[in-house]
């Protein structure tokens, strides 16, 4: 019978019996797998993760600090439990003459059973690697827990200076925790085991939702913290506090401010123009033309107020309008009917509002301003001062 249990039978348990049915410090890879890893903790709590840290303790010598974790071997092997309750210094061998390579730190078990080396034990062992122009790791052999890539330079011993223990330590620990436990992520990034399985990120409590790890703000319908701005969006309709500090709601393909702000652009010059077409340049003023950006909000509508204080003579009208525009094209053309309109000697202050519907949501339009006076056979111009566009967008 392939069903396995322990405590049960009186004679006859096996070490791997209790190797396959023990429900302890595991974090599942699918319904009879571990991940093989280091528990988390640290003394006084300060590290999420302690167990087996490494570092150099002498020229080519480290020192590995005490640890505990559990190793997984095939599917039919269980898994291994290993604990290092003191630490332990292992010595590196010379660098290569001419090349470089890198030496693999792993907690190694050795059972009889399987690998027919006549030893049952668990070692940390140096698995050296193989000298080159670009070397490579060697693999992590079977029932091993890697801890630490150590890069090992071209013909560095003892006597002349040893490994640079700075930069040769590449740290391959990853921890694990009991079933149902929030895991601290160290490492690599990997799949979870279940839906509803949960793990820190360092900046955000995730969720596996069976495809993906979820930020937990997503899950619950709450706004995804300043914090985690960078998460990718989960659904239409999620709001995350922005980078810069903006509330904003994915439409699902980009974030948009949730509320959307009123956009304005003024030029406070004097200009003016003797042109009886429609013109976006005046005379006078150092820039030219007023013209305004905004993007449309989810509503499709803005609310347009533009004007200015304009004159030009009691019997001669000066005229400023709007056209809008998506890039090259024009979606609403200069209209006489909507334009703010003057009829003075003097500068009187004039403006008109205009509601634009239909818009697409999360594209940019441009309101541009236009000036012309009506007739112009004595050669009048019409004056125009602190011009301004103003859109607020509608809910």
């Amino acid at each position: 019978m392939n069903l396995r249990s322990s405590w049960v039978a009186e004679t006859g348990q096996t070490r791997e019996d209790t190797r396959l049915t023990q429900t302890g410090v595991t974090t599942l890879t699918n319904p009879v797998q571990v991940r093989s890893g280091v528990l988390p903790g640290s003394y006084e709590g300060l590290y999420r993760l302690a167990g087996f840290w490494t570092y150099g303790s002498s020229a080519m010598t480290a020192t590995v600090s005490e640890g505990r974790g559990v190793i997984q071997g095939e599917i039919s092997q269980g898994v291994y439990p290993v604990t290092l309750p003191t630490s332990e210094t292992i010595t590196f061998a010379p660098g290569d003459a001419q090349y470089g390579r890198i030496d693999l730190l792993v907690v190694k078990v050795y059972d009889n059973l399987y690998d027919s080396s006549n030893r049952n034990e668990a070692k940390i062992e140096i698995i050296q690697g193989v000298p080159g122009q670009t070397p490579q790791a060697p693999a992590v052999p079977p029932r091993s827990l890697p801890l630490y890539e150590v890069t090992v330079p071209a013909g560095v011993s003892a006597g002349n200076g040893g490994i640079p223990w700075a930069s040769a330590l590449k740290d391959l620990r990853t921890p694990v925790v009991s079933l149902g436990g929030i895991l601290p992520v160290e490492g690599p990034v990997l799949p979870g085991a279940y839906p509803g399985q949960y793990q820190d990120s360092g900046g955000a409590l995730q969720r596996w939702d069976g495809g993906a790890w979820v930020s937990y703000p997503s899950v619950l319908g709450g706004i995804v913290p300043n914090s985690a701005s960078t998460t990718p969006a989960s659904y239409t309709g999620q709001y995350r506090d922005s980078a810069d500090g903006q509330l904003q709601r994915w439409n699902g393909s980009s974030w948009l401010q949730a509320v959307p702000s009123s956009s304005y652009k003024d030029n406070t010059d004097y200009g003016d123009t003797a042109a009886t077409a429609y013109t976006p340049t005046l005379g006078g003023r150092a820039t030219n033309p007023l013209a305004l950006t905004f993007v449309a909000p989810p509503s499709k509508s803005v609310l347009v107020t533009f004007g200015a204080r304009m004159k030009s003579r009691n019997d001669h009208y000066g005229y400023m309008a709007l056209r809008l525009t998506q890039g090259a094209t024009v979606v609403d053309e200069l209209n006489d009917e909507y334009a703010a309109i003057v009829a003075s000697d003097t500068l009187v202050s004039c403006s008109a509002m205009r509601r634009f519907t239909n818009l697409t949501p999360g594209a940019a339009y441009t309101l541009t301003a236009y000036f012309r006076i009506l007739v112009n056979t004595l050669g009048h111009k019409a004056g125009f001062d602190n011009t301004f566009i103003r859109v607020d967008p509608q809910f």
